[in-house]
């Protein structure tokens, strides 16, 4: 079992940015980040796998960016022009079994989650 541990999100106002990393406890392959907001389903934002191919939500592509030091074992996710509507939970997640990498059911391994909160 991998432990993930998120960094500490933050606040900022509308058009602004924000790079949120994981640090994973070992080896990990393809990972993800994820969101949820209360009374929503958790919605995936942003995978990558071990070749290094990206996958965005609709929502957040052109403004999110998903990268991985594979040596360091820490996943990043760096979001720029942050809109109010970004404001949620974000979790990482890895443990991929394959299907939707932005699935949340195809992950096995999950982060505690740090907030973010975009103000206008």
């Amino acid at each position: 079992q991998v432990y993930l541990e998120e960094s500490e999100g933050g606040s900022v106002q509308e058009g602004g940015s924000l790079r949120l990393s994981c640090a994973a406890s070992g080896s990990v392959y393809s990972m993800a980040w994820f969101r949820q907001v209360p009374g929503k389903e958790r919605e995936g934002v942003a995978a990558i796998d071990t070749g290094l191919r990206t996958t965005y939500s609709d929502s957040v592509k052109g403004r999110f960016t998903i990268s991985k030091d594979t040596e360091k074992r820490i996943l990043y996710l760096e979001m720029n022009n942050l809109k109010p509507e970004d404001t949620s939970l974000y979790y990482c997640a890895a443990g991929w079994r394959g299907g939707d990498r932005l699935q949340e059911s195809q992950y096995s391994a999950w982060g505690q989650g740090t907030q973010v909160t975009v103000s206008s």
